[in-house]
């Protein structure tokens, strides 16, 4: 198979998910990063770039795919599927680190799999469910609540706010309400399914 650019985009934000959770998870000592005399590990900025990098690599690939005439029947399974890659790993991760409550990770997992099942249901009759503009702010808010979680919540600690734990709660709020506004809007994929 002949892997357009947008498609090789997308497979490089799947390949960048395991490197994500090698420098979350392994514990290496590469040394603390100090700001107005607080400090965060190295291991978790590099991390925190490499999730901003694959994270940016989402809206850039569409956009290519689009821009470029370059949308694949591919490109449109390989996209969310890199997307729900990159969280689910990255969330499961931060559980085990012990930065996130499992329960929320599970919330948020679990929306993503409703969504998709929901748009395979659609897709089998005949109907794109296309992101909708609620959906693209649940992105954000998980993108911004992640990053803040992985440098755990560095540098907000230093002003003693919980910025990570306020955008987790946005987070989920958002997360869930996408969700259940997926279900609302396209019911009738349901019905006839």
């Amino acid at each position: 198979m002949k892997f357009n650019l947008a498609n090789r985009i997308t497979l490089a934000r799947i390949s960048l998910v395991p490197i994500v959770m090698f420098f979350l998870l392994v514990r290496l000592n590469l040394g603390k990063f100090s700001f107005l005399g607080h400090q965060t590990s190295v291991s978790d900025l590099i991390a925190a770039l490499i999730f901003i990098i694959a994270a940016v690599t989402d809206g850039l690939d569409g956009y290519i795919a689009r821009s470029r005439k370059m949308v694949t029947n591919f490109g449109k399974f390989l996209d969310p599927l890199a997307d729900k890659l990159l969280i689910s790993a990255v969330l499961i991760s931060l559980v085990e680190m012990g930065r996130l409550d499992a329960w929320i990770a599970i919330v948020i997992i679990s929306r993503e799999f409703a969504v998709t099942g929901l748009r395979l249901v659609a897709a089998a009759n005949g109907t794109v469910i296309a992101a909708s503009n609620l959906a693209k702010w649940k992105t954000t808010f998980q993108i911004i609540a992640v990053v803040s979680l992985i440098l755990d919540n560095f540098p907000f600690y230093i002003f003693n706010f919980r910025f990570d734990l306020l955008m987790v709660y946005v987070m989920v709020i958002i997360t869930a309400w996408s969700g259940v506004d997926y279900f609302v809007k396209n019911k009738s994929a349901i019905q006839e399914a």
